[in-house]
């Protein structure tokens, strides 16, 4: 017998009971035989490309959901930066890159596509300045695209007039979506070290080390692990570190299973399998659950950020276990609109930024889904990117921030974003300023420890 019954009754009870899912098959492909002189002429290229490649996906999708049982939450795109991508056309307004990739996502039925990106940690270009200059309106202007600019890295430091840009973009899009609370920011993502092989968005894009497609799988199962440690109660830590880490094996084997199925099926290469514990809205979904069951009255007290890094390096360790592919972010996300747990812990007074931040140094990537109040300045935006950067920088991992200063509204509101993107309440931010800091630009360099050969 292949299976035992206990087995089989375990599998079903983590996808019917405790939510376990693909939550996204991502295709990666390369564009960068597509620029042109003639802006109309590299969408044209993008165009023919992506349809040609990416038209089987959301079928394939659908065909191992039905043959397998087995959720998968949405089909994304990720494509080559399109800052790289657009450089040698006259176009200086990259708005259309973003609509085209709208459109084409809309036809293939697939959820989001990301790549409307920019490379600036060590400067610009001027392909990336005209596209960081048209995120505002292209984030308004579509449904499925998603932005990200990587502006720091352990090698190159910390790009502090991309920082201070970034700030104002993320106002500017805040307001162009203003009826949506902001919801604009929700695919906009500024990183420290981007992982080039990422199937989450918004921080998805096709690395330009990248082959020329890929499938990359994104795996998430925050209920499977909470269901482990309820088993657990009254173990110890190094017997919770056993449960978290048998569990991620299980599921990254499954995650395994499905994204070289899909990949077979398309005739691209697997690429890599991200293990995130990626919460949702719904109850039971929830990372900050899973810390409150180690022990904590509520997520944000003191302990909580010793559970998270338990957490986050025992859900690599299991990964790491079941597969060679084991990429991305991979670790526990702690999003606040997306994860009910995380909101009523803000809610309650229990988690603010500065604790959040604190959290980012050991989860797998950073202040994510954070609403802000309305007010918060262009300044005091690049203040919370740089802070971020510097913690990514220095211990050499990935951090991201992805904040939305909600117009209108004020600390103690909520915001209302929908679907898998949740609600969250404003969180009050520091009332001292930062503009001096922010205003001198140039370059945070690189530790010490970054030279390395």
């Amino acid at each position: 017998m292949l299976f035992t019954a206990h087995e089989i009754t375990e599998t079903v009870d983590m996808f019917l009971r405790y939510k376990l899912d693909i939550r996204a098959i991502t295709l990666g492909v390369s564009l960068l035989d597509c620029g042109a002189a003639s802006g109309t002429e590299t969408r044209r290229r993008i165009r023919e490309k992506l349809l040609r490649l990416a038209g089987p996906l959301a079928g394939v999708g659908r065909e191992i959901e039905t043959e397998y049982g087995i959720p998968i939450i949405n089909k994304r795109l990720s494509v080559t930066p399109i800052a790289l991508v657009a450089a040698a056309s006259e176009d200086t307004d990259y708005t259309p890159y973003a609509l085209l990739l709208d459109d084409v996502a809309g036809e293939l039925g697939v959820d989001f596509v990301g790549g409307f990106s920019a490379l600036v940690q060590k400067g610009f270009a001027g392909g990336d300045t005209r596209l960081i200059d048209s995120i505002p309106q292209a984030l308004a202007a579509t449904n499925r695209v998603c932005a990200s600019v990587n502006a720091a890295s352990t090698k190159s430091g910390i790009n502090m007039d991309a920082v201070r840009r970034m700030g104002e973009v993320i106002k500017e899009t805040a307001e162009k979506t203003a009826d949506q609370d902001g919801l604009g920011c929700a695919k906009l993502v500024v990183f420290c070290n981007a992982p080039e092989d990422n199937p989450f968005m918004a921080g998805a894009f096709h690395g330009p080390g990248e082959g020329e497609s890929c499938l990359n799988v994104g795996v998430s199962g925050p209920g499977v692990i909470r269901a482990a440690l309820e088993a657990g109660r009254g173990a110890s830590f190094d017997e919770l570190a056993e449960i978290i880490k048998k569990t991620a094996f299980k599921i990254t084997r499954m995650g395994e299973l499905v994204g070289r199925e899909a990949a077979r099926r398309l005739g691209t290469p697997f690429g890599i399998l991200d293990l995130s514990l990626a919460p949702t809205p719904e109850v039971g979904d929830s990372v900050a659950r899973i810390l409150e069951e180690m022990g904590l009255e509520t997520a944000g007290t003191h302990g909580t950020t010793a559970a998270l890094a338990l957490l986050t390096d025992m859900v690599k360790k299991g990964g790491v276990m079941a597969s060679a592919r084991v990429g991305g972010f991979s670790g526990a996300f702690i999003p606040v609109s997306e994860d009910e747990g995380m909101a009523e812990a803000v809610r309650r007074g229990a988690i603010g930024l500065d604790k959040l931040e604190a959290m980012t140094s050991v989860c797998s990537v950073g202040l994510d889904m954070i609403a802000l109040p309305g007010d918060t300045s262009a300044a005091a935006v690049a203040g919370i990117i740089a802070d971020e950067m510097a913690i990514g920088m220095v211990n050499g991992k990935t951090t991201a921030v992805r904040v939305i200063p909600v117009p209108g509204k004020k600390a103690g509101d909520w915001a209302e974003f929908g679907g898998l993107l949740g609600r969250a309440p404003i969180m009050p931010v520091n009332p001292a300023g930062s503009e001096a800091f922010i205003r001198r630009g140039g370059r945070i360099p690189a530790p010490i420890h970054s030279f390395r050969n």
